[in-house]
């Protein structure tokens, strides 16, 4: 039910910056908390990034916090995340997903491949 799309995904060198997007289809996530997430190769997904409803809150994890933003355009439906200065631990497929009743959704998509590295 729930269709989120990553883009924005890349080969990027160290310090350099990218800007993802998730966006909705057919339906509209405004009312709703939205979180970033990633996977790397040998490692657990974790939750790098969430934004309430309104926009006025924001998590992020202590791996990106100071380097990357989560923000939210109501009328195109999107979240994206800013990610600057981007580091090799970086590295990671990027997904994005939405909690309602007070769980993150059980779909999970492709998400987009986050790749740091000269």
């Amino acid at each position: 039910q729930v269709q989120l799309a990553e883009s924005g995904g890349g080969l990027v060198q160290p310090g350099g910056s990218l800007r993802l997007s998730c966006a909705a289809s057919k339906w509209t996530p405004n009312s709703y908390v939205v979180g970033w997430f990633r996977q790397a190769p040998g490692k657990e997904r974790e939750l790098v990034a969430s934004i309430a409803h309104s926009g006025a809150t924001s998590y992020y994890s202590d791996a990106v916090k100071g380097r990357f933003t989560i923000s939210r355009d109501y009328r195109k439906n999107t979240v994206y995340l800013q990610m600057n200065n981007l580091k090799p631990e970086d590295t990671a497929v990027y997904v994005c997903n939405v909690k309602i009743g007070g769980n993150w959704s059980g779909y999970w998509g492709q998400g987009t491949q986050v790749t740091v590295s000269f």
